[in-house]
């Protein structure tokens, strides 16, 4: 019997899961992924292998004037920019604006939503060099140091209005857009929570402690099954998974989030061993469920070495580690782990300081950067790596909030600490969200 190699048997395992999920995906996703839950483990390997919606896309060009390098064919635009209002709402954009996702209006329009990963008030003062300038008192000029913000645009993608759905909160990193349309926004601290929002923002947003209280990064939604997923940022993060107590999510309709199981992952052979072949993962309640998580590890738990982007796809979780710059997979129905993509031992290794991931209806996967290239990578159905557009110039930026519009023809993306002017050679600021017009 022939051996398949590590890097080998992840080029299969990438054509497999991607050619699955093409079969099966509906439209385009949001922020964290959707799910079938229609498939057979039959039909996964079955038909002729699809072409991705990026199998074309050609070589970047030169950088334009945003300091951005695209492909041929590809347009983009400034939707908004730190302290500056957007459009004619008159609202002055977030700070730092990091994780983000799109929810589609019954009118045809969307909001894009994003978080703004920034401390809170009582512990930013002037520390970030950026913010320096700024005259005091510093609140009058950021809004909401920390929390989220919308953006809402008509069927046409003009931008209607802006406003803020969370504020005071701190280091509000990535989230999910959830099947019930509003906002999960994470707290990237060690007593982080998770702040469920009103994506109009006319309702207050809400904590959800029985999400737990770690260093939250993103979220994922299996509402067939009604689990939800969480990755943790810090080197000795886990994967957790939350289940709804009786009661809490009833058939049919949007679960309560007020009282459910925190459970984290166990590998009792090794993570490690993933790189080699899928392993078997068990869940386990965690001990302190209403304690900081980094104050109370279970000793048979897996650590990860910093979880970012998660997503679901037909029945598997994708998830990134900017630690060690691997993609995992979780196989949600095999109860397996295994690693898709791994910096150190791919035989195309493009991808570094993995983070925010985002999935197309023809099975690309989109995994932005935080440092390395400073790209948004897509990985094709068929295994081949392409970046889609670099952030030059911006080198202690990071690529974030990587979200599609409903229609699939615009991708919205940040530069969390850009800037649209050049100082010295760089653009390095507040931070910029801009929007990617894809060839029809």
């Amino acid at each position: 019997m022939s051996v398949m190699l590590p890097v080998d048997r992840r080029a299969f395992l990438r054509q497999l899961f991607l050619l699955a999920g093409a079969a099966s995906m509906p439209a385009l996703l949001t922020a964290c992924g959707t799910d079938s839950g229609t498939s057979t483990p039959a039909s996964r390997i079955q038909g002729p292998r699809p072409a991705g919606r990026f199998a074309n896309l050609g070589p970047l060009g030169e950088p334009n004037a945003f300091g951005v390098r695209l492909p041929a064919g590809y347009d983009m635009r400034v939707v908004a920019e730190a302290l500056k209002p957007v459009g004619d709402s008159g609202y002055p954009w977030h700070i730092f604006p990091d994780g983000g996702g799109v929810m589609a209006k019954p009118d045809g329009g969307w909001f894009y939503i994003s978080n703004s990963e920034v401390p809170g008030f009582g512990t930013l003062g002037f520390t970030v060099p950026q913010l320096a300038p700024l005259a005091n008192p510093l609140e009058r000029l950021v809004p909401g140091l920390g929390g989220a913000s919308a953006i809402e645009f008509d069927r046409d993608g003009n931008i209607v209005d802006a406003f803020q759905i969370l504020s005071g909160t701190t280091f509000n990193c990535a989230g999910c857009v959830t099947p019930w349309q509003t906002w999960l926004s994470c707290e990237e601290i060690p007593e982080g929570l998770v702040w469920e929002c009103d994506p109009v923002g006319r309702s207050a947003a809400v904590s959800r402690p029985t999400l737990g209280l770690f260093s939250h990064e993103a979220v994922a939604i299996d509402s067939n099954r009604r689990v939800i997923y969480m990755t943790e940022d810090m080197p000795d993060g886990r994967l957790y998974r939350w289940l709804p107590a009786a009661g809490d999510w009833p058939s049919g309709s949007r679960p309560a989030l007020a009282n459910g199981r925190l459970q984290v992952m166990d590998v009792p052979t090794s993570v490690e061993k993933a790189l080699l072949e899928p392993q078997r993962v068990v869940w386990r309640d965690a001990l302190e469920p209403t304690k900081a998580q980094n104050e109370h590890r279970r000793a048979d738990s897996a650590a990860f070495n910093g979880g970012e982007g998660i997503w679901l796809f037909d029945d598997f979780i994708f998830f990134a580690t900017k630690g060690d710059n691997r993609i995992w997979v979780y196989d949600i129905r095999g109860e397996t782990l295994e690693v898709l993509y791994d910096l150190a031992t791919d035989s195309n290794p493009i991808l570094s300081g993995v983070d925010n991931i985002t999935v197309t209806d023809r099975g690309d996967v989109l995994v932005a950067e935080d440092g390395g290239d400073m790209q948004v990578v897509v990985i094709l159905p068929d295994g081949q790596l392409k970046p889609l557009l670099q952030i030059v110039g911006q080198d202690q930026s990071e690529v974030a909030g990587i979200a599609f519009s409903p229609d699939g023809r615009r991708l919205y993306f940040t530069s969390d600490r850009g800037s649209n002017q050049s100082v010295g050679g760089q653009r390095v600021g507040l931070g910029v969200t801009y929007e990617l017009m894809l060839p029809n």
